[in-house]
């Protein structure tokens, strides 16, 4: 199974959302706060090319924000990481 890597802030609604939806298809991920881990928001900046919270990788492959994983399972892309949406 591909690694799933989440950046993340403690606070954020769609991280919470996007976590959600991982935990619901029952993928585990490594969750990395870039408040509690300044450090890694300068390399979620540089795997993303953004500067918000969520970015969903799975493996190297950027997924995305919380919409796009939305949009990653609904498009059917999804079926290898759990079941569509």
């Amino acid at each position: 199974m591909t690694n799933i890597t989440i950046y993340s802030k403690d606070y954020c609604p769609y991280c919470k959302a996007a976590k959600q939806i991982l935990g619901n298809k029952g993928l585990k991920f490594l969750e990395i706060d870039v408040l509690e881990r300044p450090d890694k928001l300068s390399e979620m900046i540089k795997r993303s090319g953004r500067r918000t919270v969520p970015q969903i990788f799975f493996g190297d492959q950027h997924i995305g924000g919380h919409s796009d994983l939305v949009e990653y399972y609904r498009s059917g892309e999804g079926r290898d990481q759990g079941q569509a949406a």
